[in-house]
């Protein structure tokens, strides 16, 4: 019997764990038992589908851990090397076999492990999907267990990181852009005993349950990938920060440098344009710069002997250009509305997706009267984290960008749940969140609540789904349209917080685009 792509989520969604069982676990077990725990867990996973440790450093891995930036970094790297060509005698023409594992997806689960920038295919991410599921299976019998009781498979995250090794083995990549999930020392992806280069993009407060609650705790989280005689670059930090990483790195016996920038890699002056937009991705591609420069001196491959100083080699400016990732710094237009889309969880996070909305804002607008007087929609969601902080720092980044403090005509607060009939899409079921929450909108009340109280003047909306959020926000765009010039600009929609919202709007657009397109 053939099994698909349907049913490979299906299956993996029955790996995801419960609201209930997360909050017994936090309550149950400190914080050092569940991190102390997750290595040795995952070695055991690697054995149970045939792998020791060691046959990862087949992989040629990057390792990229932080808390902004992590993905930009990484999809920088992946798509700069993809430029080159191998050096081999008998494939001496071919490109370079790049895999790419982020998280979390947008749209699709696939997107996670991709293979050359492309996610797997449906056809390729079934069979690596289930050939890493039986193979679990079959060590469950060989153990006498039950092969289809709880325990016999990683949590959602963890297999998903088991896929992606055994897909890269398989495929045979010539290198392997592993972004960690949650913090670094202790992230499942740090089994990797010998990674080729590490890197750390920009640090915040973020995961304080499992990373702690100061900058420097969370540096010694990230710094845990620091490998000994392997090279580590890093985003320019608070110094506290700084001072961690180094010291972490002196102790694993690994050479960290803070890549403070490339010359041509200055958002006031380049004349490269990213890929990814934001004048903080110039940061990210700087740090990519380094760690891949670094990779290719290792592989053989002739660059720069300093990649940071002097011209950066074309092959560098056109992997940089061509970067892609969604839901980042991202504009989409319709008739009657511009969506501009970037994820924020963090307070460092959401204070930059406002900037670049500020910065849009006034590129977009003919003059700053026609953008203090224009219709502008948010709409927002941040489920599990401090959502009501996330909202004030998005409100005081703009009112001072914008120099007013109603910088929204219409803030429209919405659940992750993607469809108002269907509910969520099947590669964006989570289960991991307070079902009653979700179902009484109390974090979607509580935020329009606290918006009333900071911008009074705005009119705020509650929707139960994505979906409605966007029917809303088309429906004021469409209204404003019958009453304005034909030549006005379309209303100007921000859709930011969690990257489960951006990832469910994403799909909502495909699948049901505006009929005045």
């Amino acid at each position: 019997m053939t099994r698909t792509y349907e049913d490979a989520i299906a299956s993996l969604n029955s790996l995801q764990t419960n609201y209930a069982i997360v909050e017994a676990l936090r309550k149950s077990k400190t914080r050092q038992e569940m991190n102390e725990l997750s290595l040795p867990q995952t070695v055991e996973w690697l054995r149970r589908i045939g792998y020791q440790p060691a046959d990862l450093n087949r992989l040629n891995a990057i390792h990229v851990a932080g808390t902004k930036g992590k993905g930009s970094t990484s999809a920088f790297i992946s798509t700069i090397l993809s430029q080159y060509t191998r050096k081999d005698a008998d494939q001496p023409g071919s490109n370079l076999k790049i895999g790419l594992f982020t998280s979390p997806h947008l749209r699709f689960a696939r997107e996670r492990i991709k293979i050359d920038n492309a996610p797997l295919s449906e056809e390729q991410f079934a069979r690596y999907f289930f050939e890493v599921w039986d193979r679990l299976e079959n060590s469950a019998k060989l153990a006498g267990e039950d092969p289809t009781g709880p325990g016999t498979k990683p949590q959602y995250f963890r297999y998903l990181t088991l896929m992606a090794f055994h897909t890269y083995l398989s495929e045979g990549v010539d290198a392997a852009v592993i972004e960690c999930g949650i913090g670094g020392q202790y992230d499942c992806t740090n089994v990797i005993p010998e990674p080729k280069v590490t890197a750390v993009s920009s640090l915040g407060i973020d995961h304080v349950d499992m990373l702690g609650h100061t900058i420097e705790e969370i540096a010694w989280h990230k710094a845990g990938i620091f490998k000994r005689g392997v090279n580590g670059f890093a985003a320019p930090q608070p110094l506290g920060a700084e001072q961690v990483l180094a010291k972490r790195a002196e102790e694993a016996g690994a050479r960290m440098e803070i890549v403070r920038g490339h010359s041509e890699l200055r958002p006031e002056s380049s004349k490269i344009t990213l890929g990814l937009a934001g004048d903080f991705q110039y940061t990210n591609a700087s740090v990519a710069v380094a760690a891949a420069g670094d990779f290719l001196r290792q592989v053989g491959i002739e660059v720069t002997d300093n990649i940071m100083e002097g011209p950066l080699p074309a092959k560098f400016k056109t992997g940089l250009e061509e970067t892609r990732l969604g839901g980042r710094c991202e504009t989409r237009f319709e008739k009657n509305v511009s969506w501009y889309i970037d994820g924020g969880h963090t307070l460092e996070s959401i204070r930059l997706a406002g900037q670049w909305f500020a910065s849009r804002i006034q590129a977009d607008s003919s003059s700053e009267d026609v953008a203090a007087k224009k219709t502008r929609i948010l709409i927002f969601n941040q489920q599990t984290r401090n959502s009501t902080a996330l909202a004030h720092a998005l409100h005081e980044t703009l009112t001072s960008a914008l120099r007013n403090d109603t910088p929204f005509t219409h803030a429209l607060f919405c659940t992750n749940i993607t469809y108002k009939q269907a509910g969520f899409r099947p590669d964006l079921v989570s289960m991991n969140t307070n079902a009653d929450d979700l179902e009484l909108l109390r974090v979607q009340k509580s935020l329009a609540q606290e918006w009333n109280a900071i911008d009074p003047r705005t009119q705020t909306h509650v929707f139960g789904t994505i979906e409605e959020a966007v029917d809303f926000a088309r429906e004021v765009a469409g209204q404003e349209r019958k009453v304005l010039q034909k030549d006005e600009a379309p209303v100007m929609t921000f859709v930011t917080g969690s990257l489960h919202l951006v990832g469910g709007f994403l799909d909502v657009l495909e699948t049901k685009p505006s009929s005045d397109v």
